[in-house]
């Protein structure tokens, strides 16, 4: 199942009207190998759900841990995870790259 930026403002939405904490997080920039482009983005609520996706996987935790610390202190934050080329094989990946994500609390 893809998820839409659609759906995910909807959740943010829904969450937001029944008076839940929201934070959103969204790719704004990539370099090299990515696995989600540039406007993916994730919604975490103040209990830890989350709609959509950031990253595949491999650095959604430290996202949601991020997203979860900016609900509570409303401080936006500029996320930036990256790997050398060198690196990426001592780790099991094909190829190196770098990821940027801003997460902020909704409302």
């Amino acid at each position: 199942m893809t998820t839409t930026n659609e759906d995910i403002l909807g959740a943010v939405q829904r969450w937001k009207s029944s008076g839940k904490p929201v934070a959103l997080a969204t790719v704004t920039l990539t370099w090299g190998s990515s696995p989600r482009p540039v406007g993916s983005q994730l919604a975490i609520d103040g209990e830890g759900n989350m709609i959509g996706s950031v990253s595949g996987g491999c650095i959604e935790g430290a996202v949601v841990k991020e997203a979860l610390d900016a609900i509570r202190d409303g401080k936006p934050r500029l996320l930036d995870f990256g790997v050398t080329d060198e690196q990426a094989w001592d780790v099991g990946l094909a190829c190196g790259g770098k990821v940027q994500v801003f997460v902020e609390r909704v409302g």
